[in-house]
């Protein structure tokens, strides 16, 4: 259990879970412990196999259970929360460099459907999602949305901006805007740049048919490595799950578990 929840992920996360729902009637079994269930999600975010799949004996768990679990702490709300508090970690620790953010996508293919699910461009039209990322300077996941395949990366791009949970963790006002952005030419439109602007953001977009997006790449290769990072959550390759927010569930988890091993490496 150490290995896929560590002690220092489960002091992060406990105080988030839900209280477990108490039966009007009473005469409920006793609950599997919080610490086993995140355990085998976390595990199942990594490995990326099915729920019928989980290793029960592993974590003591049974997959019915997790599943129960797991559903009970999306409608809950729960998983932005652990990403933003191991994001509040790494700014006291002066980890995160808001000088300069990079914006990007990348598609997935949905195998059962389901919502927030569209016809893939680069798939031959078949079922997919998109997962949006933001990532800062060094390639940290701040904020992450998803879409259908078919949704343009600049439909996205504000609401990933707005959508940035305030950051906490020094002293003065929480950070919740880069200084700077970078994206590519597909998100090169003359409304947007306004609209950033008016949130006090400096905009460095590759304008169609000016500039070549290759000058772009010495910071482009930072949002590149943020989802390399991601997709080693094998989970978020392939979505088995006909529900966006179990999906989206699943990248957040993985953001959390990225930006985690991020702390680990820090000196005690």
């Amino acid at each position: 259990m150490e290995r896929w929840c560590p002690d220092a992920l489960w002091e992060l996360a406990a105080p988030l879970i839900p209280p477990a729902l108490v039966r009007p009637q009473g005469g409920d079994r006793r609950r599997v412990d919080d610490r086993a269930v995140l355990a085998a999600i976390c595990y199942l975010t990594q490995a990326g196999c099915l729920w019928w799949k989980l290793p029960e004996a592993m974590f003591g768990v049974t997959r019915a259970t997790a599943h129960r679990r797991f559903t009970e702490w999306t409608k809950a709300g729960l998983w932005p929360a652990p990403h933003l508090a191991m994001l509040q970690r790494l700014q006291a620790a002066w980890e995160l460099d808001w000088s300069r953010a990079v914006i990007d996508s990348i598609q997935v293919r949905a195998e059962k459907g389901g919502d927030l699910t569209g016809p893939s461009p680069v798939d031959r039209g078949k079922p997919g999602s998109k997962i949006h990322a933001m990532s800062e300077r060094g390639g940290l996941p701040l904020v992450t949305a998803v879409s259908a395949a078919n949704t343009p990366d600049a439909a996205m791009l504000l609401p990933l901006l707005d959508g940035m949970p305030a950051v906490s963790g020094r002293r003065g006002r929480p950070r919740r805007r880069p200084d700077k952005l970078h994206a590519d030419k597909a998100y090169d439109h003359r409304s947007l740049r306004a609209q950033i602007r008016r949130r006090g953001i400096t905009l460095r977009i590759a304008r169609k048919k000016v500039e070549s997006s290759q000058r772009l790449g010495r910071h482009r290769w930072v949002i590149e490595r943020t989802m390399s990072w991601l997709m080693r959550y094998r989970r978020l390759v392939r979505r088995y799950d006909r529900y966006a927010t179990h999906f989206a569930a699943f990248v957040s988890i993985a953001c959390a578990l990225v930006c985690y091993r991020k702390l680990a490496k820090q000196p005690k």
